[in-house]
């Protein structure tokens, strides 16, 4: 029997305990700054003379770590040795995988103020944003290990008397797993350990902005007592390591989280067989969003409001599933907008180091420079009511940003701007909302505010995105009760954090007897 799971619970900090422990915390992680990480290709310790310098994006002069930078050759060592490690880890007994990822998770667990301080320290993530990024951490290692319980007998098919037939799941071979900055641990550990517990063997390209969080996960499943060879760390350009490893042929499969542009390029790159290859590339992708949030004429207007706000601002509005679009109906868009404008002139932006500021840095100069950009055509598309500045002078900030009455076609309510920006328009009738909500290439989150049942209904079948909230914010998706991923140009919708999602790292097998 598989234990039931409930999701690990978030820390309250305004407990006077829970702030002092993390203080320490960051004490303690500070001690690590400007270490040396190397690379990890079959168990051993890589040093490269070219290093990843991964800084702290609320003080750039702050390094957290100098992470040896793999190239080509190494990219083809550490394949070859996950090729040859696949032989013997897909024979393994899933229950010896799923027993790793629970240590993992109760290692994490017990250090779980330390690790949301690199958190704090390398993704600039305030400490809520922070605590919620380890916790989800926790919930795929457990939510994986127990799905993959459930999954290692197979699945029940219909026998006759004169045969006897089994239908069971078996890992693909070696995946090449391409994590995100924004949730550098959550995510970057959900789809490593997926592609781990299902028999996979694992190239770990984490992104190049926080790869130091990475190598930390790679202690905590070596300690628990995964194999060498099994998961392989080897951060890296993605032009160069990146490009190779999904064009190799003896790549079976590419999970990736990321920007559309790079999304789709990878996509069409696996589509090519190679020569030798001898499978059709399987692709698990998760790109960008445009999300948007209705409100109703019928609705809880406060709701609204601060659904808007913490969706859009939300650590920097960095996040796929960021509210960057709200579409309120004409009848409450004057008092919606006003409020919107008065709880965003209460935030700050600022160093989360002593958890004061609601919202911290943006990653990195290059998307503070293009989110900046951004706002500058927004002045140009609405009316500019709060916010529009940045300072980048110590750290990346940009103050949380509303425009309104912009025009559903405008750049600023179609293109995905990953930062502190929001865009409000108007619309004649919820249906009129629902079509704009509809209006982009994207298709991941969105939700719905509305005390009208028979509107709910109505989102329900023609809002077209892969997760639909009512009367809450956008993002937050919970591992296990809302499996997170999108239509359209937001990816593949593999459902991360749901019942089928680790299906996608395995292929079926049907064998039939004859009695």
């Amino acid at each position: 029997m598989v234990v039931p799971y409930t999701h690990e619970p978030f820390t309250d900090f305004t407990v006077e305990e829970n702030r002092q422990q993390m203080l320490a915390a960051l004490k303690k992680v500070e001690k690590d700054l400007g270490k040396e990480y190397p690379l990890i290709i079959g168990g051993e310790r890589i040093t490269t003379e070219e290093k990843i310098v991964s800084v702290n994006p609320a003080d750039k002069e702050e390094v957290i770590g100098y992470v040896s930078k793999a190239n080509k050759e190494l990219a083809e060592k550490a394949m070859q040795v996950a090729d040859k490690t696949f032989e013997t880890w897909r024979k393994s007994d899933p229950k010896f995988r799923a027993d790793i990822l629970f240590r993992s998770a109760a290692i994490i667990r017990r250090r779980k103020h330390e690790f949301t301080a690199h958190l704090i320290k390398e993704g600039g993530k305030p400490w809520k944003e922070a605590d919620a990024d380890t916790a989800e951490a926790i919930d795929f290692l457990e939510y994986y290990g127990r799905q993959m319980l459930e999954l290692k007998d197979g699945v029940k098919v219909n026998s006759r008397p004169i045969e006897y037939n089994q239908y069971h799941y078996i890992p693909l071979g070696v995946g090449v797993v391409i994590s995100p900055w924004n949730f550098l641990f959550a995510i970057m550990a959900g789809t490593t350990v997926a592609a781990m517990v299902t028999g996979n063997t694992v190239l770990l390209k984490p992104a190049s902005a926080t790869p130091v969080i990475a190598y930390k996960l790679m202690e905590v499943l070596e300690e628990a007592g995964m194999p060498a060879g099994v998961i392989n760390y080897i951060p890296g350009p993605g032009k160069e390591v990146g490009d190779y490893l999904v064009d190799h042929p003896r790549t079976r499969f590419i999970s990736f989280t990321g920007s559309r542009d790079v999304g789709t390029r990878i996509f069409e790159r696996a589509a090519k067989v190679q020569e030798g290859q001898k499978w059709l590339k399987r692709t698990i992708i998760e790109m960008g969003g445009k999300d948007t949030i209705v409100v109703d004429n019928e609705a809880d207007l406060e709701l609204a409001a601060e659904s808007i706000v913490q969706s859009a601002f939300g650590f920097s509005g960095q996040k796929c599933s960021a509210c960057s679009r709200a579409v309120i109906h004409e009848d409450v868009y004057d008092e919606v907008k006003n409020r919107v404008v008065e709880l965003t002139s209460e935030l700050s932006a600022g160093n989360p180091y002593d958890n004061s500021h609601f919202m911290g840095p943006v990653i990195d100069q290059g998307a503070y420079d293009k989110i900046m950009d951004y706002i500058e055509v927004g002045k140009k598309e609405g009316d500019l009511l709060v916010g529009g500045t940045g300072d980048d002078s110590k750290g990346w900030f940009v103050n949380p940003t509303v425009f309104g009455d912009v025009d559903p076609e405008a750049r600023i309510m179609q293109e995905e701007i990953f930062g502190p920006v929001v865009a409000l328009t108007k619309a004649k009738s919820f249906d009129e909302a629902i079509d704009i909500a509809n209006n982009t290439e994207y298709g991941l989150t969105g939700a719905v505010i509305t005390n009208n049942r028979t509107h709910q209904e109505q989102a329900r079948q023609d809002f077209h995105v892969g997760n639909l909230y009512f009367n809450r914010g956008c993002t937050a998706a919970i591992v296990g009760y809302q499996p997170f991923g999108g239509f359209n140009m937001s990816g593949t919708d593999s459902k991360a954090g749901g019942p089928d999602y680790l299906i996608h790292h395995m292929q079926g097998k049907t064998s039939s007897e004859m009695l």
